[in-house]
């Protein structure tokens, strides 16, 4: 490892620590191919270490009331405000995301989401006390569960680090989080970030502890005996290891496994808005999000316009260097994610048709060109399977029946939309369309107050909401005699 490298730290009980036997990894920036930081590869001493101080810290947060620890959100909040352009940029470096997009479209809605959960602290809910049994009254009380073991992704590491945390503590639980080995540094400012909070409001700072490492490190946190919940966003392989290991001692399990959006366009539809919002739900962040829009489903009468028109929007698509205003995105997170959706290009079959892209951007870095591909089939690979690339493919259905088949015909079930001026239409797709989520024209805003997350192989629970605050919260019921 080079001294030139920035060194990042684990966070461990309101410390900044190296790993226990000094072990690093290179952390690489996405849009120059060149590593820029070493961050720490955590093994078992580390774990213990965070997993014992989010434990010793558990029972005072606990405990508190829940006006005391709203008060420690909005503060982090407010922090994620003064401190913006400290994110931006260690966000920036991590994935080689445009810095004005991240400004724009990240930092904004991650502070509404702390400020909702502040909130959502102080509205627990339960069924009324009342009398089921003659001369006993029952309560329901809602708790924390305990420490959570924490594992966010690489393609939104400082959003997804927040709809972990935020709901996590508002409840009452504490945390020990694992950013991608790929992209830890905005994960370590939000810890700076937060151990401040905790430390001016007179609040032990193991309530929020930072591991950095990585698959197995995963492993260890979610097979440690400490943990109540394990909460994972990733891929469908990861969610299936993390329910099998979590499975040995019972732990709550919290997975959101990524997606294949069905993006259904009815013949009614307005195509130049249509294709204008869909390429942009495609290709923002590089396609590297488990809701994007990547694979539509035009009906037959205006499959070659809508086509056509979609090419033309992809060609017009921008990709580039991080200080670019005009780009919608920026480069694959790393080398292997670049292998990858290059190797969905090398094995389409000889009856797929590339109408735009479909090749690497540039000689440095992990840029690909947007892309559209057409010409294809239900059973097709890139059909099937998750790119998590800016390639959006293209189907053409000849009726509604023939749509809902093709769009519910693939293991994943996160997200959807339909497209059509008739408003019947519209409610029957979005009561037959087997996803947790379906737009009806337009494709991937989200809001705070509702939930994200999906069925099937696309995992289980929810972000966002109060269902998402819900998920870490337990149930008793206490049931006192009449009798004194």
């Amino acid at each position: 490892m080079t001294t030139a490298l920035r060194r990042l730290r684990n966070y461990i009980d309101g410390e900044f620590r190296d790993a226990a036997d000094g072990r690093t990894t290179e952390v690489v920036n996405p849009a120059t191919g060149e590593a820029y930081a070493a961050a720490p590869l955590s093994g078992a001493a580390d774990v213990d270490a965070a997993m014992a101080a989010a434990e010793a810290a558990f029972p005072a947060w606990r405990d508190l009331i829940p006006a005391e620890r709203q008060k420690v959100l909005l503060k982090i909040a407010d922090r994620f405000e003064e401190r913006a352009e400290e994110l931006i940029a260690a966000e920036s470096e991590n994935c080689g995301k445009p810095v004005a997009l991240v400004r724009s479209e990240e930092i904004p809605p991650m502070v509404d989401q702390i400020r909702f959960f502040a909130g959502a602290a102080r509205m627990l809910e339960g069924r009324s006390a009342g009398e089921y049994m003659a001369g006993f009254t029952s309560i329901i009380r809602r708790e924390p569960v305990g420490v959570c073991a924490q594992v966010a992704p690489w393609n939104y590491p400082m959003m997804m680090a927040v709809w972990k945390f935020a709901p996590a503590l508002a409840a009452g639980n504490t945390v020990v989080i694992k950013p991608s080995d790929t992209t830890p540094a905005s994960t370590v400012l939000i810890a700076d970030i937060i151990g401040s909070v905790l430390d001016e409001l007179g609040h032990s700072r193991g309530v929020f502890n930072v591991i950095c490492g990585d698959r197995e490190t995963g492993r260890l946190m979610v097979e440690h005996k400490i943990p109540a919940m394990a909460s994972i966003t990733g891929s469908v392989r990861a969610g299936m290891q993390v329910a099998e290991s979590a499975s040995k001692d019972l732990k709550r399990v919290h997975l959101e496994l990524g997606g294949k959006a069905p993006v259904v366009v009815f013949e009614d539809t307005d195509i130049p808005k249509a294709v204008e919002d869909i390429s942009v739900a495609g290709y923002f962040n590089a396609g590297q999000d488990c809701t994007a829009a990547t694979r539509v489903l035009v009906h037959e009468s205006i499959h070659d316009e809508f086509v056509a028109a979609l090419a033309k929007a992809a060609s017009e698509t921008k990709t580039g260097a991080v200080d670019d205003e005009d780009v919608l995105y920026g480069p694959l997170n790393n080398a292997n994610q670049l292998k990858q959706v290059k190797g969905f290009i090398e094995r389409l079959p000889a009856h797929a048709k590339i109408e735009a892209g479909g090749e690497q951007v540039g000689d440095k870095g992990y840029f690909f060109a947007p892309t559209v591909v057409s010409g294809l089939k239900q059973d097709d690979e890139i059909v099937q399977h998750e790119v998590f690339g800016p390639v959006i493919t293209v189907q053409s259905f000849s009726d509604e029946k023939q749509a809902v088949e093709w769009a519910n015909g693939v293991e994943y079930a996160l997200a959807s939309s339909v497209w059509t001026k008739d408003h019947a239409r519209a409610m029957r797709m979005s009561r037959s369309l087997d996803f947790g989520c379906v737009w009806i024209n337009t494709h991937i805003p989200l809001v705070a107050e509702m939930p994200h997350g999906g069925f099937k192989k696309s995992g289980y629970g929810k972000d966002l909401s109060a269902y998402g605050f819900d998920d870490y919260t337990r149930i008793k019921h206490v049931m006192t005699s009449l009798d004194g």
